[in-house]
Formats: structure tokens, sequence, C-alpha cells
């Protein structure tokens, strides 16, 4: 009996995302459909993999019912669990709480007050679920600004979290780094975008400079410690900004990440070997 795999994206999209792309010419098993389109028969598929639904943050209850769904018919990567978990960056003070080096970031439900102490620097302020940038924006020491965009957030129903912004990140970028099937594979650094003027050619995302690049061993080894203390995923992007004594996480992304396959010729074929086990 042969093999079928659905690509999860989102109607939305105006296009197939690049690494969909590249994962079908490895994975002639697999076909991209939205998870948000009524017809699909998601019983069809041995496997489904979250790709590029990228707009699940504005229906964030519907996604995660359709994930427990087609999870009653099919087997969803990554689990139902870690994707309810990781769609909610409250996980960041999780991870802080193990000891593990996070980005500052405190996190105020609707109705809690927001210290004018917590927006006086340069911060970032963002709802904590969100995807593509949607909803961050960052505030040079106007902290008036800073809780108007908080406030209109908490007026939506988001909780709201605030984060120094972290200037190296203007010199350096942030290093993303993917992991498919458990290993690593490859990286990435990600151009600033908050600090510059931030484009949307899809409407869904904000467009991103990314370039291949070479991990350091401190970006590493953090990194390959938190995908070992973790149940078993089918990919993995860490994304880590450098601090005063080493690298700080940013984002454990475990739902839908892109894992800009077209930087490393190999990581295509890579990571179609690694969701055809997941099958297999």
């Amino acid at each position: 009996m042969s093999v079928r795999i659905g690509l999860a994206t989102t109607v939305e999209m105006p296009l197939v995302d690049d690494d969909e792309k590249l994962l079908c010419d490895h994975l002639p098993e697999a076909e991209v459909v939205a998870w948000d389109d009524p017809d699909v028969v998601w019983s069809r598929y041995d496997a489904v993999f979250l790709r590029s639904t990228w707009n699940y943050h504005n229906h964030r209850d519907a996604f995660l019912r359709w994930v427990d769904q087609v999870h009653t018919v099919s087997t969803v990567w990554n689990p139902p669990g870690m994707v309810r978990w990781n769609t909610d960056k409250r996980y960041l003070a999780e991870l802080a709480a193990k000891g593990y080096p996070v980005v500052a970031t405190e996190f105020f439900a609707p109705g809690e007050k927001i210290p004018s102490s917590s927006l006086e620097d340069t911060v970032v302020v963002k709802p904590s679920v969100g995807a593509g940038s949607n909803g961050a924006k960052m505030f040079r020491s106007d902290p008036e600004a800073a809780l108007a965009h908080a406030e209109a957030l908490h007026e939506s129903g988001k909780t709201v979290m605030v984060q120094p912004y972290v200037s190296a990140i203007d010199d350096h970028g942030e290093r993303a780094l993917m992991y498919v099937g458990g290993n690593f594979s490859h990286a990435a650094t990600k151009a600033p975008i908050l600090s510059q003027n931030m484009s949307w050619s899809t409407g869904i995302y904000a467009d991103e400079k990314i370039t291949r690049a070479d991990a350091t061993a401190e970006e590493k080894a953090l990194a390959d410690a938190l995908v070992a203390d973790m149940p078993a995923t089918a990919y993995a992007r860490i994304d880590l900004v450098p601090g005063p004594e080493g690298p700080l996480i940013l984002e454990l992304e475990v739902t839908e990440p892109s894992l800009f396959l077209w930087l490393d010729e190999e990581a295509p074929a890579r990571t179609a070997a690694a969701f055809r086990q997941l099958v297999t």
C-alpha cells in the first residue's frame, strides 16, 4: 500500500512556499493541502506535517481543534500536545525556569497593568500568540506608544509579552538552527526586521533576508540540549540572539517554522528522508 503525506498550509497563502516545493521534489508521496480547507479528507493521509499554516494565530482555538481532530484519523507532526504548548510563547517562561538562557520576557494577560518601568527602554511589544512578526513592534524609549500598542493587544484579548530589544541583532542578526528528525541539519542568519522598515509581500508574514550561516559551538550546544530535552520531533528551529554571556533563546519553533531548505543543497532530501521515516 502506498503512503500518502499531507503538507499543511493555509488557503490564505498566495503561492506555494519554497520549502514545500523543495520537499515535494524529494517526497513524491506528499501533497500540499490547506488546514482550513473544509473539503480536505484528512483520513486520506498517513501523516500530516504542519508547514505553512501561518494564519493559525488568528484562529488558534480552531487550529488546535483541527490538529486534535486530524490526529484521530491520521498522525500529525509535530504532535498535538507539543503544538498546543508551542503556539503560545509563554513557553519561554517554562524554558527560563528550567535554566535555559532566554531573552528576558515579561507577560501580561488582559486586565493586568503593565508598569511603566517595563516600557522605558528600547523594547519589543508583541502578542504571546503570533507568527510571522504579526503584532510585533519595537519602541525606542517611547513608553506611551508602547503602552498604547500593548493596550490595543489587550483589547483584542491577547496576552502581551515585553522584551528588551537585543541591539546585537542589528550587527549580527538572529541565528536560526534547523533540526529534522531530531538531528541538526543547517543554520541561517536572519537579518534584523523590527528595527527596519518592514514589508509584507504575502500579507501573512514579514519579509525576511536569510543567508546561510555556520552555527558556533556555543549555539549548537544550546540548540542540541533543547532538542534533546523535547519529545520526538519531525522538525524544529531554534532562533538565537547574541547575549553578553553567550547565545540567548528568542524562540523555539516546533509548530510551523520555515526551514530555509534552499540554503543547503542537501537539506531538502535530508528533510524528506526524516519525514518519510516517521511515516514508514
